[in-house]
């Protein structure tokens, strides 16, 4: 399975070198557009849906939605759906992508991106390479999702009409391409509002009820029960984290030393391949901060309240692995010499809700590593591989 090897290098550099952090993909959608021009796909086969519509929080444009036709002897099979990422976090705002032997690395102070520019250059790579070499395959439809680094949400709200029917997909996100990601853990966002009562913290502290105190005390009663970071309970795991605390309008919780904090806020995630599970750890969480509120009472004998409320961000999924799209896949790895990994991810992946709307998804690598740090890199080798192995999948070899 052969390749433009120095055409896919460039275009990744190309697409590293344009900023599109999650929410702000216009620019880097635009140049996808383009370079998918460039290597042959016509224009009125390309076009932006309107999921930044349904998104709930500020989001610049659609996903980038393309429909290749099938050609030669694999011209009516079923559609295929390859997709990937558009946005990158936002420590990537910045980023100097530069070439070290066979990395590609950033300057040091951000990180780079290649989470997710290797999957757009991959795709690229791939519609050039089937026109280029006159492939077989059938018909395709290529997807550049919106902020999946900020909650998934491009393909949570996809316009499935748009898409029209496929059978499977296949999803380039992720560090090595012989890994066969058949499944996800799913996750829930929960936040929690505490109200206390405010007073004088030097003259009348037991009038006082502190939310902070509630919040750290009901954070102490997880800790001790063991529903704070991983979580082994009775066979099951899972994880869980608390990612803010902060008071009002984004400021910090109180307002000075000498007044008891009548307002706290606190947000944390909860994950496992268990969706019952998740809804464990979440009822953990809100039966601690619960318990804190009652247990903390003022000199009035008054105590604090507390809203807990949970948010579905993704659920879980995995693939049988005897499923077409599970053969398909392994069979390309192995059809580029590599040994197939098949694993289950930790995190969310986009796959998790084309998996949820009926279409099978299985996710391989793109050569990023230590992404969403500042010594993220790309293994140049594992990212010609997988655009060797977009090939594969897109023509059955």
């Amino acid at each position: 399975m052969t390749h433009d090897s120095k055409a896919a290098l460039d275009r990744l550099m190309r697409f590293l070198a344009i900023e599109g952090v999650t929410g702000q993909e216009k620019a880097i959608g635009e140049d996808v557009a383009r370079a998918l021009v460039e290597v042959g796909v016509p224009a009125d086969a390309i076009a932006f849906d309107d999921a930044h519509t349904r998104i709930p929080v500020p989001t610049e444009t659609g996903n980038l939605i393309v429909k290749l036709p099938g050609r030669g002897a694999l011209a009516n099979s079923p559609p295929v759906l390859f997709m990937t990422h558009l946005d990158t976090v936002p420590l990537c705002a910045g980023a100097k992508a530069r070439i070290v032997g066979d990395k590609i690395v950033s300057g040091g102070d951000t990180a780079l991106g290649g989470d997710n520019r290797t999957g757009c250059a991959v795709l690229v790579t791939m519609a050039a390479e089937l026109a280029a070499q006159n492939l077989d395959h059938p018909p395709l439809v290529l997807v550049f999702c919106v902020r999946e680094e900020s909650g998934l949400w491009g393909a949570r709200h996809i316009d499935l009409a748009n898409l029209g029917p496929v059978a499977f997909g296949f999803n380039f996100d992720g560090s090595k391409p012989s890994d066969v990601v058949t499944g996800a853990v799913g996750g829930d966002a929960w936040t929690v509002e505490i109200t206390g009562r405010a007073s004088h913290a030097g003259v009348a502290p037991e009038r006082g009820i502190s939310a902070s105190m509630i919040a750290a005390m009901a954070l102490a009663d997880v800790q001790a029960g063991g529903w704070f970071g991983k979580v082994v309970k009775d066979g099951k795991t899972g994880t869980s984290n608390v990612g803010t605390i902060a008071g009002r309008d984004g400021r910090g919780a109180g307002d000075a030393t000498n007044v008891v904090t009548d307002y706290c806020f606190v947000e944390g995630e909860s994950r496992s391949q268990d969706m019952g599970f998740v809804d464990a750890i979440n009822a953990a969480y809100e039966a601690a901060f619960t318990k804190a509120a009652k247990t903390l009472v003022s000199s009035e004998g008054k105590t604090g309240t507390v809203s807990f409320n949970v948010f579905r961000k993704y659920h879980s999924f995995a693939l049988d692995r005897g499923s077409e799209v599970v053969r398909r896949g392994i069979a390309a790895v192995e059809a580029i010499g590599l040994a197939p990994n098949p694993k289950l991810a930790s995190g969310g992946l986009d796959a998790n809700w084309l998996s949820r709307h009926g279409i099978p998804t299985a996710t391989f690598g793109g050569g990023q590593n230590e992404p969403h740090t500042v010594d993220e890199w790309v293994d140049i080798p594992g990212f010609q591989n997988a655009c060797r192995l977009a090939v594969a999948l897109a023509t059955g070899r």
